[in-house]
């Protein structure tokens, strides 16, 4: 096997971007490094010159996903100027980054992630770090504890939606989605009372 000499940067990011795919095809467990090897087109010792075991590199890859989602949610919801803006321009953000990677949303929210310990604690971080990036952009006049309640009930609907889509074999239109979705937020939020005691 013939491999092109990269960067020691570009190589673990095609590393990355390749062992998603694989995974998100075979699962954590089925997948061998040998396979995410062939796929990149390195030879084995190539790949362990980056990540020192297939957990290694299924912890990174989990990290990099999360972190990539959240970037996405960031660029997308920062020059909304009105809490309307903020919820639909959070779907749109969320519903493209599921269709246009559908490997990574696979990865992210697989069995292989949820039935580790490990692997569900950096996903369990991911969603964390999404649910208080979201409750930062509720726009109601709300208690903190209620708007991060509030900001999982949303992500919940993101991520349920998200998983019937990638059932449908024609790719579902991420902005449509956007748009049906982020009307029952946006109203559902307008219809929350706060209470006071």
């Amino acid at each position: 096997m013939t491999t092109t000499r990269l960067p020691a940067e570009q190589r673990r990011r095609q590393l990355l971007d390749v062992s998603c795919d694989v995974f998100a095809a075979g699962g954590f467990h089925a997948t061998s490094m040998d396979d995410v090897a062939a796929g990149a087109g390195v030879t084995k010792p190539v790949l362990y010159q980056h990540f020192s075991s297939k957990r290694a590199l299924f912890l990174e890859l989990l990290e990099d996903v999360g972190q990539q989602l959240l970037t996405e949610l960031a660029i997308a919801t920062r020059g909304a100027t009105t809490g309307r803006e903020r919820v639909e321009a959070g779907f749109a953000a969320y519903f493209r980054f599921v269709t246009n990677n559908r490997a990574a949303f696979r990865v992210l929210f697989g069995a292989s992630a949820r039935n580790d310990a490990e692997f569900s604690t950096v996903v369990r971080g991911v969603l964390d770090a999404v649910c208080e990036a979201i409750a930062l952009l509720i726009d109601i006049n709300a208690p903190d504890a209620q708007r991060r309640v509030l900001a999982h009930a949303l992500v919940g609907i993101a991520e349920a939606t998200s998983r019937d889509a990638l059932t449908v074999p024609d790719s579902q239109d991420a902005a449509e989605l956007a748009r049906w979705v982020s009307e029952l937020a946006w109203f559902g939020l307008r219809g929350i009372r706060i209470q006071t005691n």
